[in-house]
């Protein structure tokens, strides 16, 4: 019994682990450009039946509750929060922020696709509009050498003044990814998420149509991460972890008298 009883405290000690973890990475990303926190999940490990509810206690009569003893705790998963970010102005013209849901959409190394909500993004040497690491943003819209007067808007549409043209010349339209389970999306780093079997196919449009968040140009969207709330957090997984620690201890010391006085 009292073996057991270490091992559920140490599942909760593993448990609370994993959540400062999440925590940590929540707080360590609080001035990361569109980075969305998550929140770790917990769930019971089996159930060990004794007495199964309506079991017979006599011959006539049944029990009305059972006697289940629990095993421990894990950590489910963690969850992505997708609220919004605050919007901060940068007054640079490829600086770009989704007001709402959906995604950007970039072609990682390989062909593969991934979608951010980190709009930081500049020219490349030809002019093709590219993330900081040099990822080109799909649709590829490329900017005219000399271009000035670069505008975007709130629907995506690129326009930017030649030299030579009095009229802004339409360049292309950035388009905004949503997905039926954006929680499934899977985190890459670098601020990218990959398309799941879980997030189900992306689905791209026009921003600001079909739930999809609008573009704010010369802005960027900071992280959702709130200080306080996640120190509150962290306290709070602490003396949960010290608690487990100390069921540790107690179990020892109760194994430790019946060794020696019984």
């Amino acid at each position: 019994m009292g073996s057991a009883a270490m091992h559920i405290a140490r599942t909760g000690l593993d448990a609370q682990d994993m959540r400062m973890r999440v925590i940590s990475n929540n707080l360590a990303n609080v001035n990361t450009t569109g980075f969305k926190k998550d929140r770790a999940n917990f769930e019971t490990l089996a159930y060990q039946t004794v007495t199964a509810p309506g079991a017979p206690s006599t011959s006539e009569t049944n029990y009305a509750t059972g006697l289940n003893l629990g095993t421990g705790v894990r950590v489910q998963g963690t969850s992505r929060i997708d609220t919004q970010g605050s919007l901060q102005t940068t007054n640079n013209s490829l600086d770009m922020a989704l007001d709402g849901d959906g995604y950007f959409q970039v072609q990682l190394p390989g062909g593969q696709l991934g979608y951010t909500r980190a709009g930081n993004f500049t020219r490349s040497a030809d002019g093709t509009l590219v993330t900081s690491e040099g990822y080109q943003v799909m649709p590829g819209i490329t900017i005219p050498e000399g271009a000035t007067s670069i505008t975007v808007g709130t629907d995506g549409t690129v326009s930017a003044t030649v030299a030579g043209q009095t009229d802004p010349q339409q360049l292309g339209q950035i388009q905004v990814a949503s997905f039926p389970n954006a929680s499934g999306l899977q985190d890459k780093g670098d601020n990218y998420l990959i398309e799941t079997a879980a997030s189900g196919a992306a689905n791209l449009g026009i921003a600001g149509q079909d739930g999809r968040g609008q573009i704010r140009q010369g802005m960027l969207e900071g992280s959702n991460v709130n200080v306080v709330e996640s120190l509150v957090d962290m306290i709070e997984t602490q003396r949960a972890y010290e608690v487990n620690s100390k069921m540790i201890s107690a179990t020892d010391e109760m194994l430790k008298y019946v060794n020696q006085n019984i």
